[in-house]
């Protein structure tokens, strides 16, 4: 008798909301990096020019163009995926003026569940800067992060169907020591994050800051992969800019293809935290570091 009653007593202390919360708290709404995309704007005229010249840097290939408004208020974008070995971009050319607060969120993220994944984000420090709104294919949400940090999190109501990755991009962050910690606090929680390296006297000319030290973390989770960079946030152009890392095998013939396809060089390659790195700005403005491994 007594065995039942402390089932059911268990039972009951597990069916609780509050018990419901930290189970919902604890999930991990992920889909896979290759659903990750970057969220590029760039000017109507140049936006064919973009897509065009990012796949041919990285291979790949994209899906059908289109227009389409993506905004809960009234607005109309060219919209298009490049999907590369290296990473995806979402490609975005408003013939409109682009509502608020969109156009400074960095990065698109699949969840498995959207009202879900926002009540998690929000309870481990997350802000929506918007309520979740319907699109033209699910829903979606702009949330940011202590220190500022802007993310879009989507649903499809049809799962798409992407090839996983050759090589995974970074979402590279750059925070002062005010805002690091909660951050990384807040999204090793929210996306079941595992912090790989966090190196305190990491090399500053990674950053531009030849001379001084910085902190580094890496982070891994089911979102793919993440690099803080923690500075004093005197960073000269244009670090800091430079929202994803796309890594290559060879960082010589990938900066090569760009060229070629009209891409910039802002900062040419150099060896920094067992990396080869370069800087480049593709044609519309959307600015990128690319980096090989150095070799031993």
């Amino acid at each position: 008798m007594r065995k039942l009653a402390y089932l059911a007593a268990v039972s009951l202390v597990l069916s609780t909301p509050a018990a419901f919360a930290r189970d919902a708290a604890a999930a991990d709404y992920a889909v896979g990096p290759q659903y990750d995309t970057t969220h590029v704007y760039v000017p109507e005229d140049a936006f064919d020019t973009f897509v065009a010249s990012f796949v041919a840097t990285f291979g790949g290939s994209t899906s059908k163009q289109g227009e389409f408004q993506v905004t809960p208020t009234r607005s109309l974008t060219k919209s298009q995926l490049a999907l590369t070995p290296a990473g995806t971009v979402s490609a975005f050319g408003f013939k409109t003026p682009i509502p608020y607060p969109f156009g400074d969120e960095r990065t698109g993220y699949l969840v498995t569940d959207m009202d879900a994944a926002i009540a998690s984000a929000v309870k481990h420090g997350a802000v929506r800067r918007l309520d979740a709104f319907p699109d033209p294919i699910g829903r979606d949400v702009v949330i940011q992060w202590p220190g500022g940090v802007n993310m879009q999190l989507y649903w499809h109501t049809a799962k798409p169907s992407y090839a996983p990755l050759a090589t995974v991009p970074e979402n590279r962050i750059y925070l002062t020591a005010d805002a690091a910690d909660r951050f990384i606090a807040s999204w090793t929680g929210f996306a079941h994050g595992r912090v790989t390296a966090d190196n305190r006297a990491a090399s500053g000319a990674e950053v531009g800051q030849p001379g001084k030290t910085i902190r580094r973390v890496a982070i891994d989770s089911g979102y793919g992969k993440m690099v803080v960079f923690v500075t004093d946030g005197q960073l000269p152009w244009p670090y800091g800019r430079d929202m994803t890392g796309y890594e290559t095998a060879d960082l010589a013939a990938t900066l090569t293809r760009a060229k070629a396809a009209g891409v910039e060089t802002l900062v040419a390659p150099f060896t920094a935290n067992a990396r080869q790195s370069a800087i480049v700005r593709f044609p519309g403005g959307y600015i990128a570091e690319i980096h090989a491994a150095a070799a031993q």
